[in-house]
């Protein structure tokens, strides 16, 4: 999945059962080309991807399924998007809540294994 997103991710916490980050979706990201002209919205593959990349921050593990997603609104280019991640006691899943200054724009479940 690593490599869709463009923009930088700015990891702010990380703990063995929690992360959170954030990035500035930036308007020239290659991710807005195409993707409903004249109206620029950040893909949802894209909101996965960041919340995927806080996950992972400090490595060692692969990602083996998006378990689930729902996306509540969409995001728009130069928004500052934050992600809080909550692992499970086993460290194998998570969820993820992502939101900008507004609350929250989409919630991700994801499941990992050892690379």
């Amino acid at each position: 999945m690593s490599g869709y997103l463009a923009s930088p991710v700015e990891v702010l916490e990380q703990s063995d059962t929690t992360a959170v980050a954030r990035m500035v979706v930036a308007a020239d990201d290659p991710v807005f080309a195409g993707h409903f002209p004249d109206f620029p919205i950040f893909p949802g593959v894209a909101v996965v991807e960041f919340a995927h990349r806080a996950a992972t921050a400090t490595g060692g593990l692969r990602l083996a399924a998006i378990e689930s997603t729902r996306f509540v609104r969409p995001t728009l280019p130069g928004t500052t998007l934050t992600v809080h991640v909550t692992w499970d006691d086993a460290g194998r899943r998570c969820a993820a809540a992502v939101s900008d200054a507004d609350g929250v724009v989409a919630r991700v479940k994801l499941r990992y294994e050892p690379c």
